[in-house]
């Protein structure tokens, strides 16, 4: 009989609602056993088997439960964390992880401690457009890379009024949201780099206080990977653009499964996303002695993957897809970041 594993989660807004209750509802190996919701009760519509705890405190004495995500505001995080992890839970963290770097060392110290599962939702790994990117770069086919460009763009003009987004509160911003997820996906692909540099500055007014663009350059000893986002783009560029000595690969950002999700589309661990209408990605090669160019269409993504490999990890017959290890990793080079953006310099790593 397969283990069930009993799971509560810290928030129903859009995190909560779009990217983890219908995995964890529609996964064999979860129950969606609560949910924390301060004020309303959304979550009853679609799950009504699910307690209803109007704390954090409240959802931490549940003994039944043995995995809580930690979906909340990231200000909240290294608190909520660190006490779930020494309640004797198993916890999946929300990206950003934490504020500081020195918070995510101490929750991964903790959780060394404590024996129980940290993992960090990196979802963006598991996007269909990431994965095409990742499939060249691991297949070797465009020989030695020495120039890659990823970004992440938004055409937001207005304040959101959300504080703990784009108010002058630490974390806010758009460094520790997209670039989380940019910086992780840097170095899954080329590792850690040498040097640093970066241009972080607030464009809009208006109400908005935290960052909201930013320029990453990440130094190897023959590559240069450039990360950028902005909220000031009202057209898309490729968000991935890779030069090698055999050729080159433009990547459109062209995952669906938010779009999908929003819609109340139901995920499961057999593809469930549809491929986009048409090619998204143009893969331009040397192979024997032959040049190729063609367009090409990424195979979906699905986030139930990492759901997946945190079942298994928690089962013990996988490891932690992303443990917070990588995550220190990340949170170290945000820290280089806005260092290197206040300095005007180049940083060592």
């Amino acid at each position: 009989m397969q283990q069930v594993i009993r799971t509560g989660i810290c928030s129903y807004g859009m995190s909560g609602k779009i990217f983890h209750a219908p995995f964890i509802q529609n996964h064999p190996g979860f129950e969606l056993t609560a949910i924390v919701e301060r004020h309303k009760e959304e979550s009853k519509r679609r799950y009504p088997q699910a307690k209803l705890y109007r704390s954090f405190e409240e959802l931490l004495a549940d003994d039944s439960i043995q995995l809580i995500v930690v979906n909340t505001p990231v200000q909240t995080h290294f608190d909520y964390v660190k006490a779930a992890l020494q309640a004797g839970k198993d916890v999946v963290a929300e990206k950003p992880f934490t504020v500081t770097a020195a918070e995510a060392r101490e929750l991964a110290e903790i959780a060394r401690q404590t024996g129980r599962l940290l993992s960090v939702y990196q979802n963006r790994r598991y996007d269909g457009d990431f994965r095409a990117i990742k499939d060249v770069v691991d297949k070797g086919l465009l020989g030695e890379i020495v120039e890659v460009e990823m970004r992440y763009d938004r055409y937001r003009t207005q304040y959101s009024g959300k504080q703990h987004k784009e108010g002058a509160l630490p974390g806010a911003g758009i460094v520790h949201d997209l670039g989380a997820h940019l910086i992780d996906q840097a170095l899954q692909l080329f590792g850690w780099p040498e040097k640093i540099f970066a241009d972080i500055r607030t464009l809009r007014k208006d109400g908005v206080e935290a960052n909201d663009y930013f320029e990453i350059l990440l130094y190897y000893p023959r590559n240069r990977v450039r990360l950028k986002s902005t909220v000031i783009a009202r057209e898309s560029s490729y968000a991935y653009v890779l030069h090698g000595t055999k050729g080159s690969f433009l990547q459109q950002r062209s995952d669906l499964q938010e779009e999908q999700l929003v819609a109340e589309k139901e995920p499961s661990l057999e593809p469930w996303c549809p491929a986009t209408a048409e090619p998204d990605g143009l893969l331009h090669y040397e192979e024997n002695g032959q040049w190729i160019r063609r367009y090409q269409t990424s195979v979906p993504g699905n986030y139930m993957g990492y759901y997946e490999d945190v079942y298994q990890a928690l089962t013990g017959k996988r490891d932690n897809p992303v443990p917070a290890a990588d995550a220190v990793k990340t949170m170290t080079l945000i820290e280089k970041a806005f260092e290197s953006s206040d300095k005007g310099d180049v940083l060592m790593c």
